[in-house]
């Protein structure tokens, strides 16, 4: 049952901002960039399984990803400079973004 809820949570923070972004695109955009899924996760992941150093090792994996996932949003800024339509930046953001997991897994290790 709380698994449920957990997916009714979550899934109506994001259906929230998606309907969001057609009437103010910049306060969905905000919202989104809130931290608000990880707020979520790491309440859920503590309540889920009671253990203090897995919820911290949890929120630094997340810290160190953060930046790491902003490479995703690269290919956005360069799109019109260089004439690319949506699903090739969407894709090359894709790409940027395995990348980065890889770059995430190679920096966890040292913390």
């Amino acid at each position: 049952m709380v698994f449920f809820i957990k997916i009714l949570l979550a899934a109506t923070v994001i259906s929230f901002a998606s309907w969001l972004s057609g009437q103010y695109p910049k306060l969905a955009g905000f919202i989104i960039a809130l931290p608000i899924a990880s707020l979520l996760a790491i309440i859920f992941s503590y309540y889920e399984h009671q253990d203090v150093e897995k919820t911290i090792t949890f929120t630094k994996s997340i810290l160190i990803a953060v930046p790491v996932s902003y490479l995703f949003f690269l290919p956005f800024f360069f799109g019109n400079s260089f004439n690319m339509n949506f699903w090739l930046i969407y894709g090359t953001g894709i790409f940027l973004l395995i990348l980065g997991y890889f770059v995430h897994k190679y920096v966890v290790n040292f913390f």
